[in-house]
This record gives structure tokens, sequence and C-alpha cells, in this order.
């Protein structure tokens, strides 16, 4: 690991496996539809770990949340219908307990079945409560411990915290990844590096956007925060999505960056409309032409070539936000235009892209990029937390 802000962390060469019974705190709250899972991307993500587990000779427990059941049973948070596409996804049969801890799981455990799923964890209050005598149950279940969940890392539960002092412990392959990919774009990177910072509002980012001009040599501002900063340099942003009551701390962060030699990027037109609907009349025009019922729903194309350009001159870049309404045809243009040439910079070996968060995740795939990116997470709070410089409680408990 590269001497810079992230500590030595145990990985699976750590670890002995061989005729070993290993929990494997995974990510499996996928999203459903009719009782079946609809997007099973965070499933795949933990089958190199589980294969890897099971190469080594050893026998794999699955261990997630779904949901926030509250401490008791709930049959729509049961992860009994994730049985059938990690079976899938894993090629291999896999056995469901109907507890996850005490003597229905152990009984389950302790069969012939090499891969084991336990039901949802927070049917116990002793998960989320990180209590150690819950964590002492789980913990008699196995003979290690693996976290494969980058994005429950940022919580202090049982089953990411506690456990790790019960049982040796160490990072998944897709935990290993996420992490590493994450050190070089933001503690590590080739420069020049940016940052793409979209979304509708700066109050759930102001610490990420405090961040980042510290480390940044391009920070690039879009969606809605983009008119809060618009409006603090004196825009009128018209009927547009705007926290006016932040145009102090985006006067700040604007001068913050100026110490830091950190360019901040912002609309220099919109494309704008009357209403955020689907085939609504549009206009582009420049940022101070916008009118006071325009609604402000996209980057304009002077915007995205002079964002290419900085693209162009970049050697990483860390993406955590759309542009624009990109959900509603016709206001994604701009996150598309970025995200293709991104993509097509990374598959030239010229750039290192690292992007993260669930909006993120479905505006590339909405791009058709996803594939094309160095590294994506699907990971939310945890993204956000790591890139604000927050020590995560699941990946401390990993570092050697």
């Amino acid at each position: 690991m590269a001497d810079s802000g992230l500590k030595r962390f145990r990985t699976l060469d750590d670890l002995d496996v061989a005729g070993k019974t290993v929990l494997v705190r995974a990510d499996l709250n996928v999203p459903m539809r009719d009782g079946e899972v609809s997007d099973d991307t965070r499933i795949r993500s933990v089958v190199p770990t589980l294969k890897a587990i099971l190469a080594r000779g050893g026998k794999v427990v699955v261990l997630s949340h779904f949901g926030r059941p509250k401490g008791k049973r709930s049959p729509e948070a049961s992860l009994r219908p994730v049985v059938e596409p990690l079976s899938r996804a894993l090629g291999r049969p896999v056995a469901f307990a109907d507890d996850c801890v005490g003597p229905e799981a152990l009984k389950v455990v302790k069969g012939g079945a090499d891969v084991v799923l336990l039901e949802n964890l927070r049917y116990h209050a002793g998960e989320e409560a990180n209590g150690e005598a819950f964590a002492s149950k789980l913990a008699e279940l196995g003979d290690a411990y693996v976290n494969d969940g980058f994005s429950v890392s940022h919580r202090a539960h049982a089953s990411v915290e506690a456990i790790t002092r019960l049982l040796p412990s160490a990072a998944g392959l897709s935990m290993q990844a996420e992490l590493e990919a994450l050190e070089k774009a933001l503690h590590n990177p080739d420069r020049p590096v940016a940052a793409i910072i979209g979304g509708s509002k700066v109050s759930t980012k102001l610490e990420v956007l405090g961040a980042l001009v510290n480390k940044m040599d391009y920070l690039i501002i879009g969606g809605g925060m983009a008119n809060t900063f618009l409006h603090a340099k004196g825009v009128d942003v018209g009927a547009s999505l705007c926290e006016k009551d932040l145009k102090d701390k985006a006067l700040e962060i604007l001068a913050r960056a100026r110490t830091t030699a950190c360019k901040i990027m912002l609309p220099i037109d919109a494309v704008v409309a009357q209403e955020l609907a689907a085939n609504v009349p549009v206009r582009e025009v420049p940022v101070r032409e916008v009118e006071h019922d325009d609604m402000i729903l996209d980057v304009g194309s002077d915007t995205i070539e002079e964002l290419k350009h900085v693209l162009r001159r970049c050697k990483t870049l860390l993406w955590n936000g759309p542009l624009g309404a990109f959900e509603i045809r016709g206001f994604d243009v701009g996150t598309v235009a970025l995200a293709r040439e991104a993509a097509r910079l990374t598959r030239d070996g010229n750039l290192l892209s690292v992007a993260g968060g669930g909006d993120t995740v479905s505006a590339l795939h909405n791009a058709g990029v996803v594939q094309d990116f160095s590294y994506v997470s699907t990971a939310g709070g945890a993204f956000l937390e790591w890139v604000e410089g927050k020590e995560l409680p699941g990946v401390k408990a990993l570092q050697a």
C-alpha cells in the first residue's frame, strides 16, 4: 500500500481458511420487485470472495441485512428471495437458515452445504446496537470473518465492527478493490486530478466539497448544487432548485478553493424548461440569461465542451452525482456526454476513473459505460464518508 491516507489492512491472503467456516459480511440489501430481486449487482460483487474462500478449502456463511425491520422479524424483510439469485451467480447450491443466530442457524451451518445464507441480521436489535452478546452469537458460527461489504462499513454494527474483536478478520476481494481504488483517486492520485460532484442539494455534500477543495486540482460542481453556487456568485437562477440559505457556505468553499489552487468549475450555460417533465419545450441559454420562471435542468453544450477539455487534461477522476436531471430524457445530455468522455479516456489508458453512489451508478448505466470505468462503487453513505476523510468503523477494524 502506498504511503498515504490508508493504513495497511488485512486481506484474504492473511487468513488461513482451509478447513474453516468463514463468516462473510456482504451487502445483499438489493432492490426487489414483486418479491424478486430486480438488480443483482451487489450479489455478483460478493461472488469472487466466496469463490476464493471455497477454492482455498473453506466453507462460507454469508451474513447480510435487508431493509429496516428494527429488531423484529418481518416477512417482507426476509433474505430468502436472495437464495436463488445467489446460487445462480455462484453456480452452486446455497442453503438458507431461518435465523442468523441460535440453534436454527447452527444446525444449517453444521449441515453439509458449502455455502449458507443466514436470515436478516436486523431481525435482532443487537446488530444495529453493535452488541457484544449478539456478535458473540454470530462468532459461534464460524472460525474466521471476512468483510466484503464496503457499503456497510461506515456503520459500527455487530456484524461489521464488534465481531472483528472475536474472530481472525480480513477484507474480502470486493472490499479490497474498493479501498485500493479510492486510495488511488483520493490520497495518492496521478495528477491533475478532478472530481465531479453533482446531485440536487449542497446541504447533503457540504463536508465532501469542503474535503475535496484541499485535494483536487479541479472540482466540477453540477446538478441542483451548482445553482446554489451560481446564486452565491450573484447569478439569477430563476425557478431552479437552489438552497439560497447556503449562500455563505458556498462562498466559503469558493474562497477556500482559491487558497488551495483548486479550480472550481460551474456551468457557463444551461438547458432550461418551465417544468421538470418529459417532452417539454427547452432552451439553451448562458447562465446569466436564465429567466425568472426558468428551471435549470442540465448543463449546456458550451459547459460540456469545457468540461471535456478538463477531463482530457486529467490523469485521475472521482465522480459522485449527476450533472442534470438525468432520469428524464433530454436532461441527461450533459451527464451522458461527460460519462462517455471519461469512459473513452479510461479505455485509452489516459484516465483512472472512480465513481460511486446510487444515482451515479444509474447515470453511468444510462450512458452505457459502467464497464469502462476503472472502478464503480455501489456504496452511497460509506463512499461519501470516505471522501470526506472520515474513519469508517468497518475499515478501521481490519487494519493491521
